[in-house]
């Protein structure tokens, strides 16, 4: 009976044994992945700086008048055409203005008609000798007078009617409202803003350059935009190039107009604008570490990326970035250019796990996971 519990026991503990060594060895599942070394470069054919993009034609809409808004026709988002209503400004002080003008008017053609019936009555008693020259004279300026009045009545009416259109707030041209600063019942005052329009058809880039690469901008020269919301590359071109930097800090802003008009983009998105000029050797950077974008882990605001470890495990190393220049981000320390980088792998990648490398090139990357 002791010699069958003793053999019980021992059968018990190499069991265990090996369902322990079978475990570990489920732990240490090789995992097939591709590797690949960072490519080099230099920024000697191009030039980057960071922007914004904004509409070309934008407007923040004002009065001349003051009174009590008394609707407001549009919401912010909304499309608007050229010429449409976008808010009415309460204007029962210009009607009764333009009743009193309309008067006016009227009084004084009265007394333009009476004034042209004795002049052309005195013109005809002076032609016969019935009337003297001073009273032809005194007729005479009564009549320009009358004339005068009236024309003055008229242009108080251009006046009054101009300033309905104070009143009557329209869009400038067609575009998007972006903003509305004011309400119904509020008291809208001269010069300020009311509502701001954007327009949807053309949008550019705002970008600020430093003044070692400004000279070699120049108006008419092609750029590349890469937005970085969207991961997307557009082409464009320079249309504006600022020659002071009085007042933004150093830097000299320059405006690139987009050749493609996407829905998908907006106004307020930030950009990376890549100018493909030469540098000068003396701002020249060479030996540049590059990488896809495609291959860097976020975690957080931290960025890394795995590497292979002695005894082929993977270690997440993390890194300092650049400037990104097209599809690839510029490493400025935590990978030198002869290490090995993981560009994507079989199996889910941690820190420590061992891994079958095997080579490819680094254009060819997909990420890991």
């Amino acid at each position: 009976m002791t010699k069958l519990y003793t053999l019980l026991v021992f059968t018990l503990i190499f069991i265990s044994c090996g369902e322990k060594k079978s475990t570990e060895n489920a732990e240490q599942e090789t995992i097939k992945v591709v590797v690949s070394k960072p490519s080099t470069g230099d920024t000697s054919g191009f030039v980057t700086a960071s922007g914004k993009i904004e509409a070309e034609n934008s407007a923040d809409i004002s009065t001349r008048m003051m009174g009590y808004v008394t609707k407001v026709h549009v919401q912010v988002g909304q499309k608007v055409n050229k010429g449409q209503l976008l808010m009415n400004i309460n204007n029962a002080d210009l009607l009764a203005k333009k009743a009193q003008v309309e008067a006016g008017i009227l009084k004084a053609t009265a007394g333009y008609n009476n004034a042209k019936k004795d002049y052309d009555r005195f013109v005809s008693l002076f032609e016969q000798k019935s009337a003297s020259q001073k009273e032809l004279d005194d007729m005479t300026a009564r009549f320009e007078m009358a004339k005068a009045e009236l024309e003055g009545a008229k242009q108080m009416r251009n006046e009054v009617m101009a300033q309905f259109s104070y009143s009557n707030i329209t869009a400038p041209f067609s575009g998007i409202v972006t903003n509305t600063f004011i309400k119904e019942g509020d008291m809208a005052n001269p010069g300020m803003p009311l509502v701001s329009v954007e327009g949807i058809s053309k949008l550019q880039v705002t970008a600020m350059v430093s003044e070692g690469d400004i000279t070699a901008i120049k108006k008419g020269m092609p750029a590349k935009v890469l937005i970085k919301s969207m991961n997307k590359e557009v082409n464009g071109k320079v249309s504006e190039v600022s020659l002071s930097a009085k007042n933004t800090g150093g830097q000299y802003l320059v405006k690139i107009d987009l050749d493609e008009s996407d829905p998908s983009i907006l106004s307020g998105m930030f950009v990376n604008v890549q100018f493909p000029i030469e540098k000068t050797a003396e701002n020249a950077q060479t030996g540049m570490v590059l990488i896809p974008k495609s291959v860097l882990i976020q975690k957080g605001q931290l960025t890394g990326i795995y590497t292979i470890g002695t005894g082929n495990v993977a270690i997440l190393r993390w890194l300092r970035t650049g400037e990104t220049y097209g599809n690839k981000v510029e490493i400025l320390s935590g990978l030198s250019a002869d290490e090995q980088y993981i560009v994507s792998a079989e199996g889910k990648l941690f820190n420590g796990a061992k891994v079958s490398p095997s080579p490819s090139l680094p254009e060819e990357g997909k990420g890991v996971k």
